[in-house]
């Protein structure tokens, strides 16, 4: 398993709480459309994640992370540069 599945797993987990819907998770499973999240939601979620991984995630880069697989490129981007 490399760092990124496990990073995948982690998100995953921390989704789980805010998936009220029960969407199924996956690369390409978008926040807004799939997961229909809002924006406190989000806010939330991006909480847990800065908290769960101790980054930070920006305004700018929230704008353009739209699915799970991008969410966890920069997850990955962020821990390495850390």
């Amino acid at each position: 398993m490399t760092d990124r599945d496990q990073t995948f797993d982690k998100v995953a987990e921390l989704i789980e709480p805010f998936n009220k819907k029960g969407a199924p998770l996956s690369e390409a499973t978008t926040f807004a459309g799939d997961l229909e999240w809002d924006s406190l939601i989000v806010m939330d979620f991006v909480a847990s994640v800065e908290d769960e991984f101790d980054i930070l995630i920006t305004m700018n880069m929230q704008a353009e992370i739209e699915t799970v697989g991008q969410l966890v490129d920069a997850v990955e981007r962020l821990k390495n540069d850390g």
